[in-house]
């Protein structure tokens, strides 16, 4: 499933593309079985649609979805985690996340957008662990697989390589203050900065 997950985020898979098990079988040289419970984890996750009497389809992380369904539910879901998580971040939660922005920063040098989406997906996830909200950390993890595919997505849109690690170390920077708004106001900027981006692309 891993394999299937990567090829639709990093775009190798392309939405209107469609998944037969026979042919997944075959290409992955495996049975049947474990590609139909890929294909419906992946259902699960919003990465392809089965239709019926069809071959699954994959679907794609439109720029709609992105400003009208993703953004506004991730300003909500992560100001309420971070704000949470404020009190009980430790030293060691901070070096973890500077070595998660380090990681981004390696993976943009090596042009390793898979390893770079993964970290920075790890980053804002670490925090909403922290907050100790489980409902929080659920919706998360039911609309981490569409933000991955986002972030994969639109990496390359950026003027820079350096601009996620860079984005994520001022975000970082200001999380170490502990000041609530302060934190806030960063972090509204840095999840509609990737708007902005878009727009220009």
């Amino acid at each position: 499933m891993a394999s299937l997950r990567s090829a639709i985020v990093a775009g190798r898979l392309r939405p209107g593309d469609r998944l037969t098990e026979t042919d997944l079988a075959e290409r992955l040289g495996t049975s049947r079985a474990p590609v139909r419970e890929a294909l419906r984890q992946l259902e699960q996750e919003g990465l392809v649609a089965s239709r019926p009497y069809r071959a699954t389809e994959v679907l794609g992380v439109t720029q709609e979805e992105i400003e009208q369904v993703l953004v506004p539910i991730r300003l909500t879901l992560e100001s309420f985690a971070f704000r949470k998580a404020l009190p009980h971040l430790t030293d060691g939660d901070l070096a973890e996340l500077h070595g998660l922005v380090q990681s981004m920063r390696h993976a943009a040098a090596d042009g390793n957008a898979d390893a770079l989406a993964a970290a920075d997906v790890r980053f804002h996830e670490l925090v909403i662990v922290r907050s100790g909200q489980e409902h929080c950390l659920q919706l998360w993890y039911a609309i981490e697989p569409r933000v991955r595919a986002h972030f994969r997505r639109d990496a390359p849109a950026h003027p820079h390589p350096s601009a996620v690690p860079d984005q994520h170390e001022e975000l970082l920077a200001i999380l170490a203050t502990g000041d609530e708004p302060l934190v806030l106001d960063a972090l509204e900027k840095h999840i509609r900065e990737f708007l902005v981006v878009d727009r220009e692309a």
